[in-house]
């Protein structure tokens, strides 16, 4: 009978929208895209792309122009003041920090007189990474990436190793382009074996390039052996071919073949002592979108179809071997994962507040063009009268007009100045409730006068909820930018980098700075009386003045400029200074304690002036 279902997933909170759920499957409107009805779409990701894009109508400010498509004629004439973006870049500001910085634990004793081996290498890789994330501008590329994970729930990094420029590229993918090829009993925290990236291409009638859909996949197997054909005209499976009847090769050099296993063992640089029979594999395929059929599905394309791309050495990229025990691909999810793969839009929670928000907007433009221009009646007036219809002319109020009435004649206007300060006041209040609701409070988004603030407490205490927010959104990134920098230091190992030895490397992360504006001088107050007094270190000092923004970059080497020139502002005394006194004698000393003054001078006298 076509009846509706009850749909909750991760995108069910936006289910209250006609063009979400409009069918009875609960499959989106087609004006919302018309591409997510592709037949090589998996069906279980239609909703994702339908709430992405949503989302991005929201940020654009054209959630009107898109309610239109679904029948709603009123909403062409919705205003829309770019609420849903501040919520999303005040949110990405406070994630990211003011700053962003590299550290592998270890390396702050490497400058140590008796510094370790360890503590050495930390430094150097800690450098390293620093000088990579320079060149390839990752707080630029941050900025892309988290703007999407905060906005749509989802953000792609995508490492590649450049032969040319000597380094890994990094690249960031739009999440409607990232689809994951999930086990049905797998963890949804756990890291694929196989992810595609996918995307149509529009057709160019000028050039004559029809509609295409490209798909790029990276997958882990196990490493494929050169096997030899078994006759001269049947190729064989293999990247390289041996005489006719010869046994499995490895596909490389380096590589091992057991024969009594049938399997490839590979020793990476990262583990010297551990063979692997897995890698990476890379494929890279354009298909025409009228080649493929209803029972064609992004994960199972016809390869007889295809077209492969190749790399710029000429390598056909058909399962190319990439000699990498892991897919250098990382999702970044928004929120905590629970139980789903994908993560949660910062706007989720508060959709419905905006789109409240906008209809208020909406209402009070038109109070106030009533009120701008105010309706007037005219009891009494003669109007002029048009000589060709015989009808009286519309009349029009401006500056000095003057109408002349009739006895008992009067003029009315329309005051809606009222309702337009009601409706401002409901914006008011719908915008704190949306920012509650967000865990942004007034004082993040700049609404707040800071004299209405009572003291610097009452300010921290208001700022609870948006700590709580930014502590769960980082602890979401935290492993993910750790496996990054991972990968990054194993592409240059693999790609025989300089400054980049093998073996397996201390961990690296991403320390984000404070979110939070701090009271510099307080805290230098405090780290000055803290150290003065000897409650804590000069080096705790230092760190709490690094903390609070000032530009310290090595705390050890800080402390040795203190050291250096607090010698150097102590004076050396002269060496007859430092011998000496003689000890005074019995005698001496009763003659002081007799007169109050040492023996052999007069007793001081005071003046009255003294």
């Amino acid at each position: 009978m076509g009846l509706p279902r009850f749909l909750i997933d991760a995108w069910s909170w936006l289910n209250y929208k006609p063009v979400m759920a409009s069918t009875h499957d609960g499959r989106p409107h087609r004006a919302l895209a018309p591409e997510i009805q592709a037949t090589w779409l998996p069906d279980d990701a239609v909703r994702r792309l339908a709430a992405y894009k949503l989302l991005a109508a929201y940020d654009s400010n054209q959630a009107g122009e898109l309610a239109t498509y679904a029948g709603n004629e009123d909403a062409s004439e919705r205003r829309e003041y770019g609420d849903p973006s501040a919520f999303v870049d005040t949110t990405l500001a406070h994630v990211i920090g003011k700053s962003q910085q590299i550290v592998v634990p270890g390396a702050e004793h490497a400058k140590d007189p008796e510094a370790t081996p360890d503590a050495v290498a930390a430094a150097h890789l800690q450098q390293q990474l620093r000088d990579w994330a320079e060149a390839e501008l990752l707080p630029l590329r941050m900025q892309a990436c988290e703007r999407k994970a905060v906005l749509l729930g989802d953000g792609v990094y995508l490492l590649a190793w450049d032969p040319e420029k000597g380094r890994v590229r990094l690249r960031t993918f739009d999440p409607g382009m990232y689809f994951p090829v999930l086990e049905d009993d797998a963890d949804p925290g756990d890291y694929p074996r196989r992810v595609h990236l996918a995307w149509e291409v529009p057709e160019d009638p000028k050039r004559g390039i029809k509609a295409r859909l490209r798909r790029v996949t990276y997958e882990l197997g196990p490493i494929e052996a050169a096997t030899a054909p078994t006759a001269p005209d049947q190729p064989g499976p293999g990247p390289a071919l041996g005489p006719v009847g010869s046994v499995p090769q490895p596909a490389a050099g380096g590589d091992r073949y057991d024969p009594t296993t049938g399997t490839v063992h590979r020793v990476y640089p990262w583990s010297p002592g551990r063979p692997s029979q897995w890698t990476c594999y890379l494929t890279d395929a354009e298909w025409q979108l009228e080649d493929l059929r209803h029972g064609h599905t992004l994960d199972d394309l016809p390869l007889d179809k295809a077209t492969f791309r190749t790399r710029t050495d000429g390598a056909l990229l058909r399962r190319l071997d990439l000699r990498i025990d892991f897919l250098p691909l990382v999702h970044i999810s928004n929120t905590i994962q629970d139980g789903e793969h994908f993560g949660q839009s910062t706007l989720a929670k508060v959709m419905q507040t905006l789109d409240e928000l906008a209809e208020t907007d909406t209402d009070s433009a038109r109070a106030s063009a009533t009120t701008g221009a105010p309706i007037i009646a005219l009891a009494g007036s003669h109007g002029e009268v048009d000589r060709i219809t015989g009808r009286p002319k519309p009349l029009a109020v401006g500056p000095g007009t003057v109408y002349q009435l009739a006895d008992g004649g009067r003029m009315d206007v329309l005051d809606t100045s009222r309702q337009l300060a009601e409706l401002r006041g409901r914006v008011e209040e719908i915008r704190d409730r949306a920012a509650v609701n967000a865990r942004l409070p007034a004082v993040s988004l700049g609404t707040v006068d800071p004299s209405d603030v009572p003291s610097g407490y009452a300010l921290q205490l208001s700022l609870g909820p948006l700590d709580s927010l930014v502590d769960s959104m980082r602890l979401a990134r935290a492993h993910k930018y750790s496996l990054l920098l991972k990968m990054v230091q194993r592409l240059h190992q693999a790609g025989q980098a300089e400054g980049w030895p093998a073996g397996a490397q201390p961990p690296a992360r991403l320390v984000f700075g404070p979110h939070t504006p701090t009271d510099r001088a307080a805290v230098l107050d405090e780290a000055v009386k803290g150290v003065s007094a000897g409650v804590f270190s000069l080096e705790t000092g230092i760190r709490m003045l690094q903390d609070a923004g000032y530009p310290i970059e090595d705390i050890r080497e800080e402390v040795a400029r203190l050291d250096a020139r607090r010698e150097a502002k102590t004076p050396e005394r002269d060496p007859a200074e430092k011998r000496e006194e003689p000890e005074p004698d019995d005698e001496t000393k009763v003659g002081e304690e007799k007169t109050g003054a040492p023996s052999g001078d007069a007793p001081p006298h005071r003046s009255k002036a003294a």
